[in-house]
């Protein structure tokens, strides 16, 4: 089987597709707003929004849901999330209200921006989810496996992709905080439990994939000290 991976989207908010032999797999499903770059991205490898087979999200805030229903409704693919997250997800629960650990002026500003540019006003929560499990391999291109990641959120999911030798981290980890600016590994913002988070990654130290993909910030490649990723003793923010 042959897999390439996509990045579609910027360093603020990215969307990521495992574009295989088989069809698609999109990790995280961006911004409302996102359905034209994400055709654009897929038209440009010969592919367009029907060879999409699901979304695997890492968590359930607005900012990695947007066009999940869309194209749950227009175009039936299933959406998967972990089941801690699933009434998150759909609205079930109201957003979580966690305040901010730092900001600055300026990168605040860029945040807010890239979210009212891409829909993030109009978000449509998806109306059902297929709840996955930790240790689940899905069905789906590229094979992901689910690895559960509790801290940012209750159901906040690593995605491992052998296929291309990738580590979708969500929010677990930022390498850009979209409050202050600030690059390197590190925690990311608006985590429930930062401490949980933190004893969550220690589980993904002795995996393989040497490229790392964070829901914020430029993707880190290295050997998996899992990237340099903090540690638990690590500073947030």
């Amino acid at each position: 089987m042959t897999a390439q991976l996509l990045r579609i989207g910027d360093d603020i908010i990215a969307i990521h597709a495992i574009v295989t032999d088989d069809g698609v797999t999109l990790i995280d499903a961006g911004l409302s707003g996102d359905l034209g770059i994400l055709t654009a991205a897929l038209a440009g490898v010969g592919r367009s929004l029907d060879d999409i087979r699901g979304v695997v999200l890492t968590h359930g805030d607005t900012d990695h849901i947007g066009i999940a229903e869309a194209l749950r409704s227009q175009h039936g693919v299933p959406v998967h999330i972990l089941q801690a997250d699933a009434e998150l997800a759909t609205g079930a629960v109201p957003a979580r209200g966690v305040k901010a650990d730092a900001w600055k002026v300026g990168p605040l500003l860029g945040f807010i921006w890239t979210g009212l540019r891409r829909g993030a006003m109009r978000t449509r929560r998806p109306s059902i989810v297929v709840p996955m499990a930790d240790g689940d391999v899905l069905d789906l291109p590229g094979a992901p496996e689910v690895i559960a990641i509790p801290g940012h959120t209750k159901g906040s999911a690593a995605i491992r992709v052998s296929a291309v030798d990738a580590l979708f981290l969500g929010d677990a980890i930022t390498t850009r905080h979209v409050l202050t600016g600030v690059e390197g590994a590190r925690l990311a913002p608006f985590s429930d439990d930062p401490a949980q988070t933190r004893r969550s990654l220690e589980r993904l130290r002795a995996l393989r994939e040497t490229r790392i993909f964070p829901g914020h910030g430029p993707e880190f490649t290295g050997r998996q000290s899992t990237c340099s990723m903090p540690s638990t003793h690590a500073a947030e923010g």
